[in-house]
Parts: C-alpha cells; sequence; structure tokens
C-alpha cells in the first residue's frame, strides 16, 4: 500500500472488505494544501456493489464478533498498539502532506491515537460489568451488547483522532464496522488502519472511501446499518438523520460549533492567557470545530486584548507543516479556503476592519499552497456573517461588550452549542456563568480539549448528539437492557 517514490511517500488508497484490500476503477487524487502540485496518493471512489458487499461482510462477521469473548478482542487491539507504537514518525510525514497540519500538531495526534489503543482496552474492562441496581424487592441489573453493523463516517480536519475515537470503542463493545474516511483527506487513516485490520478477523473492519453524498445516503438509508457515528458540518449531520429516519438506526452525530469566549473586565490577560486564547484560535490553523471564533470582550480591557493578541499572532510562522519553522499550516483544501476568503471580503464590505498577522515562511512558494496568514476582524456587529458564520479558518471577531448580559445573550445568538470559554479571575463567577452559556461544555481560563481521552462532552442545539461518557465512548455503541429476577 506504502511505497517511495523520489523523495516523497505516495499511498495508494485502496478499499478494505473483507480482510482483501480492492482497488476501484475510479480514483481521485489527493493534493498536498502546502503545494497543490503535489499528489500525496489517490483515493478510490467506491460503487453501490463495494459499499453493499461491505455491509454483506460486516453483517455476517458481526455474528461471530459480537458474542467472541471480551478478552479476544481485548487481545486484537493490543495486538495493534504494539504494531503501531513505534511508528508514530513514520506516519507523521505523510499525514502532514495530506492535511496541511505541522509536524508538531500531527505527531501529537497521532500520539492520541496510539493512546487510544493504549488505553481503551483496559477501560472496557471497568465498564463491561453489569450495572447492579438491586433493591429488597427485585434483582435487577443493566447490561450491554452491540448496537450491530456500525458506520462510522470522519472528517478531513482532525481525521486521525476522530477515527480511533469512534472505531476503537465501536469494535471492542463487539461492533462490526464499516469506515468512510474523508476524501480530501484519507490516506494515513487508510494506512494505519491497515494495521489494525491485520489485527482482526475479516471483516470486522471494512474501510470504503468515495463520494460522501453517495455513500452517506447509501448508509443512513440501509436498515441493515444500524448506528451511524457522524462528525462534520450540521447539514450533513442533518441530511443523515432525515435519511435514516426510517430505520430508526441510532445516531452519534458531532457536528459544527461557533464557540464564544467571553473575557471579563478582571480577566488576568498575562502571557500565558493570551498564548492558550491565540491557541484556541489557531490549533489546526482554525479548523477546528471547537476553536474559538468570535471573542466578546469588555470594553474596557478591549484595547489590551486587541494589542496583546496582535503581538501573539505576529509571532505566527505560516509555511508548510513539514517545515520545522512552520508554526501553522495551510487551509487543507480549495473549498474551506474559498469560503474563508470570501468570508473575509465580505466582512469588509460591510465596514469591518480586517488585519493580517504574522509571517510567511516562504514567500515564493505561498501562492502554491492554501496559505492564509492570521486575521483579526474588529468593527463587526453581532449580526454579521463574520459573526455568525463557522469560519473554519485562522479568523477572529472579537467585539466588545459593557453589560454581561448581553453578552451572554450574543454568545447564545447561534444555532451551534458545542464549547466556550469564560475568562475571569472568579472562578465562582465562572460557574455561574457557565450555568448560562449554552454549550456543551464551559471552560474556565482556557479554551482547548479534553485531555482524558476517556472524557466526551456533546454539543447541545445543532452542534450533535450524544451523551456525556466517562469510557471512551463504548456507551454510544452499545444498547443497554435490564435483566430482572
Amino acid at each position: 500500500m506504502v511505497s517511495k517514490t523520489e523523495d516523497n511517500q505516495t499511498v495508494d488508497g485502496k478499499i478494505l472488505i473483507n480482510g482483501s484490500w480492492t482497488k476501484t476503477t475510479t480514483t481521485r487524487e489527493v493534493i498536498n494544501p502546502a503545494f497543490t502540485n503535489d499528489v500525496v496518493g489517490h483515493v478510490g471512489m467506491a460503487e453501490e456493489s463495494h459499499i453493499n458487499e461491505a455491509i454483506m461482510t460486516a453483517q455476517d462477521a458481526f455474528e461471530y464478533w459480537s458474542h467472541s469473548p471480551l478478552e479476544e478482542r481485548i487481545e486484537s487491539m493490543t495486538r495493534a498498539w504494539e504494531r503501531l507504537k513505534d511508528k508514530v514518525d513514520e506516519y507523521t510525514s505523510l499525514f502532514v502532506r495530506e492535511n496541511g497540519k505541522t509536524l508538531v500538531e500531527a505527531k501529537k495526534d497521532i500520539k492520541r491515537c496510539v493512546e487510544i489503543l493504549e488505553t481503551l482496552p483496559t477501560t472496557i474492562k471497568d465498564w463491561y460489568n453489569p450495572t447492579d441496581l438491586s433493591n429488597d424487592i427485585q434483582q435487577v441489573e443493566i447490561r450491554r451488547r452491540p448496537r450491530g453493523v456500525t458506520a462510522v463516517i470522519t472528517p478531513w480536519n482532525s481525521p486521525m483522532i476522530l477515527t480511533f475515537k469512534r472505531v476503537i470503542p465501536a469494535i471492542l463493545t463487539g461492533n462490526t464496522v464499516i469506515l468512510k474516511p474523508a476524501t480530501n483527506c484519507p490516506l494515513t487513516i487508510i494506512t494505519v488502519m491497515r494495521e489494525i485490520a491485520d489485527c482482526l478477523p475479516p471483516g470486522v473492519l471494512n474501510i470504503i472511501t468515495g463520494s460522501g453524498q453517495f455513500i452517506g445516503d447509501y448508509l443512513a438509508k440501509d436498515s441493515r446499518i444500524r448506528m451511524i457515528s457522524f462528525v462534520g458540518g450540521t447539514d450533513t449531520g442533518k441530511e443523515l438523520m432525515e435519511k435514516s429516519a426510517s430505520t430508526l438506526k441510532k445516531l452519534h452525530l458531532e457536528l459544527g460549533g461557533n464557540d464564544p469566549a467571553i473575557v471579563l473586565e478582571d480577566a488576568r490577560l498575562d502571557k500565558e492567557e493570551i498564548t492558550k486564547i491565540k491557541n484556541g484560535i489557531l490549533r489546526g490553523a482554525g479548523q477546528v470545530c471547537s476553536a474559538i471564533k468570535r471573542i466578546y470582550v469588555h470594553e474596557s480591557r478591549y484595547e489590551e486584548l486587541l494589542d496583546k493578541l496582535k503581538r501573539e499572532f505576529n509571532k505566527v510562522t505560516v509555511g508548510e507543516g513539514i517545515h520545522p519553522d512552520s508554526t501553522m499550516g495551510p487551509l487543507n483544501n480549495k473549498g474551506q479556503y474559498e469560503f474563508v476568503t470570501n468570508l473575509l471580503k465580505n466582512a469588509e464590505k460591510n465596514g469591518a476592519t480586517v488585519e493580517h498577522y504574522g509571517r510567511k515562511l516562504n514567500e515564493e512558494k505561498w501562492d502554491k499552497g492554501y496559505f492564509m496568514l492570521p486575521a483579526i476582524v474588529t468593527n463587526v456587529k453581532q449580526q454579521d456573517e463574520i459573526v455568525h458564520a463557522e469560519q473554519f479558518g485562522p479568523v477572529i471577531p472579537i467585539i466588545p461588550f459593557t453589560d454581561l448580559d448581553q453578552a451572554v445573550k450574543y454568545a447564545n445568538d447561534t444555532e451551534f452549542g458545542l464549547r466556550a470559554s469564560v475568562w475571569t479571575q472568579d472562578s465562582e463567577e465562572a460557574r455561574k456563568l457557565s450555568d448560562r452559556i449554552e454549550a456543551g461544555a464551559v471552560f474556565h481560563n482556557n479554551h482547548t480539549i479534553f485531555i482524558d481521552l476517556n472524557l466526551d462532552f456533546p454539543g447541545i442545539k445543532e452542534s450533535g448528539l450524544g451523551g456525556v461518557t466517562r469510557y471512551g465512548g463504548f456507551e454510544h455503541f452499545t444498547d443497554s437492557y435490564g435483566f430482572a429476577n
């Protein structure tokens, strides 16, 4: 699957059905977003026959895998961990080339995938045992069983970690999986998942690539698919929900976000906090659903925040992710680059001030990729598109406020409800505000991820469907049932 051509690694993205890697009739190029003439590899475009075969295969494999001993499933994942734990560096450069992340970001993502393989087999031992609800009158316990054939559909922005957080718990809980990675960035996932598939019986893990619309529609409508775990845009999530309604399959949806950060009058705004705010905005070139996408700051601290954030943005070096001096890479694809560029142009037309900061690593190569310097947008109004849109780029609109109640109202003035942050020295005030902010999670003096990979908090409103989990997502992929005697 992986071969060397000159100095660059190329990947032939075959599809995996029933343990066999198959080349499709039609393929599509996967482009390096930092240098669009660089073809990183090819991704197969599955046809209806491939999807149907993958479902039949997964359905047949489920009969065995769902009743396999837990120890066997744990052992399979442990073998996969042994194969992958020393290969982080081997996969990092390929991931950078197809995704655009910096070396540091890409390596961190792959390391966390290996960590999932290492920790979840241990976690499931604690989770798997029945929960006793017995009383003096009746003995009752909650038991769990796998859902069935599970479709996992993952995006291009953070495909590694988001795929592992779904595929691994689904398999460990006894489901069989059909994985559909994004066509813009599937190659590292395909390469790494080959190692995992080799540790499993044929049919437990199948991988099909191609048109998201075509494959997604097929999976949503097919009654043999009992669950879909999807990460991506809210509109696509709604389509999956609508098209799967006739089969009442279970949906786990992690969708869009428009995360607000509220900076109170007593915020420290020291070097540490400004760095955290910058990282909350620019991680992954802003192509993170839970990135800070708008800031509401008390007017008494507005100029200070603006000045300090400009200075911090000016330290950013934008260039090829593979270059060690780059601290921010390009946007992943042409469509996203054009979307963010047009957002900024429209903001200026509507009277906003758009200012870019940072430096270009290589001026000569700048126009050969989807590079964009970080932008701070001021003189904006709450109703402006740049404030309401999920920008998904290195862009941040900043709005001053005088009335905290109004700031909270503005923060909640969105269909999204993924993450939010409150910046204040008063911990109790932060807790009180968290009760009022409509988000799946609220961070105090930070805007980041949950370090413990077992934890997950779903978005609310149109940011997703799912439940809070302390156990690495096992709950999403099982049915609970009661047993009484």
